[in-house]
């Protein structure tokens, strides 16, 4: 029999990460552009050790925009293969967290300064412009899951 610790050391490394889909009250998605990478993308970021996705899509949007929301459904689940940039797989849970009060004006943003740059609304044509294909992809399943109520299953086949 293999002990526990070298069967798991020996296993084949993911990184998992979480965030969170919220639009206004067109339909446009909330999305950050962080400093360190060149396109926009969401809220959200690497699942800490021992923490759910859930949990992890919560403090993430507590973190970067300052923002508690209750974290709702799961939406699109993504397998996207290594990157040039990330040298092992991704699987990523993005979750439901509702939509911004129409006629407030206000998003109650706060940006953390020292990980993101900016934020802004955009239409999936917007998105388009500023994502990568693979989260476009993610985009448009979000959507059509938030329309629908069904969960997407993104397989690698979409990142490639």
């Amino acid at each position: 029999m293999i002990p526990a610790d070298t069967f798991y050391a020996g296993l084949f490394k993911v990184a998992a990460a979480a965030a969170g889909f919220l639009t206004d009250s067109s339909g446009r998605v909330l999305l950050v552009k962080p400093g360190y990478r060149d396109h926009w993308g969401w809220p959200g970021g690497h699942i800490d050790e021992g923490e759910s996705p859930e949990a992890a899509c919560g403090r993430e949007l507590a973190e970067e925009l300052g923002l508690t929301r209750p974290v709702g459904r799961l939406l699109v689940v993504q397998w996207v293969p290594p990157l040039d940039d990330r040298p092992i797989p991704l699987v990523h849970f993005l979750f439901d967290c509702g939509m911004f009060e129409e006629g407030t004006g206000e998003t109650g943003v706060v940006l953390q300064e020292e990980e993101l740059d900016d934020y802004g609304f955009f239409t999936a044509e917007q998105a388009a412009s500023v994502m990568p294909a693979y989260l476009v992809a993610r985009l448009t399943a979000a959507q059509r899951a938030r329309a629908t109520g069904e969960t997407v299953y993104l397989p690698a086949a979409v990142a490639e």
